[in-house]
């Protein structure tokens, strides 16, 4: 079965829900500044690599491919960052690390072990997972450093405040287990049934991919909290020496 072709006008009518939202926004003067900012970003970064994958496919190319991890890790690693008013400078080797440890050894593990490609840069595989992996460390990372810098805020041990926010971190990936089939059926398995694929073989992909988002973003998680236990910014009186 052939995926269907959408067209600008009927891609517009996507937009009609947003519209709705954007104006509630505005009648409840909530702000529309970082909405319109974040739909034109959107737009401009979807447009934009829609460009990009063109080449990079065809470019069949293991050393680009690389440099397009590379720069989604990094990436991923600032942008994990952002939900906290520290200096990103004294965190962002441990995020980068966390990353590249949780999410890069999920990557290869998915890839060579579990899908051996072949090539082993195959982009059509490659980015796209790399995509999901790096995208799930970056969430857990970011909910875990705002929560734990919370807890700290609160008096709270470090060991004890790095519970509860590796716990909290968790919570997204762990409630979608117990919704994926029953609530709802996920982007990669949706897509491959929409372009004909057996349910039955579309089923075993999105099972690879739960437990790739769930493996990389709870070790990535666990070597971000581990590797800041140091820093500057986390380093108190009140910290428990038994962390």
């Amino acid at each position: 079965m052939d995926v269907a072709t959408i067209s600008v006008p009927r891609l517009a009518l996507s937009f009609i829900p947003v519209a709705i939202v954007v104006v509630l926004m505005w009648r409840w003067h909530l702000g529309l500044g970082r909405s319109f900012h974040a739909i034109a970003r959107m737009l401009l970064q979807l447009t934009l690599i829609g460009y990009v994958l063109i080449y990079i496919f065809q470019a069949e190319s293991g050393l680009i491919i690389c440099g397009v991890l590379t720069v989604m890790l990094v990436a991923a690693s600032w942008v994990a960052l952002n939900t906290v008013d520290l200096r990103k400078t004294t965190l962002f080797p441990a995020s980068l690390a966390s990353v590249l440890l949780g999410g890069g050894t999920t990557l290869l593990l998915i890839t060579q072990g579990v899908l051996q490609l072949d090539p082993w840069y195959q982009p059509s595989y490659m980015i796209p997972l790399a995509g999901m992996i790096f995208a799930a460390s970056m969430t857990n990372i970011s909910l875990a450093l705002e929560r734990l810098h919370a807890e700290l805020e609160n008096g709270r041990t470090f060991q004890r405040a790095r519970d509860i926010a590796f716990r909290a971190s968790m919570i997204p990936v762990i409630n979608s287990f117990f919704a994926v089939g029953l609530i709802s059926l996920p982007g990669m398995m949706t897509g491959q049934i929409l372009s004909g694929v057996s349910p039955l073989v579309a089923v075993r992909y999105q099972i690879m991919v739960m437990c790739m988002i769930f493996g990389a973003a709870g070790l990535s998680t666990v070597c971000f909290l581990t590797l800041i236990r140091k820093s500057e910014h986390f380093n108190q009186e009140k910290v428990d020496p038994a962390a």
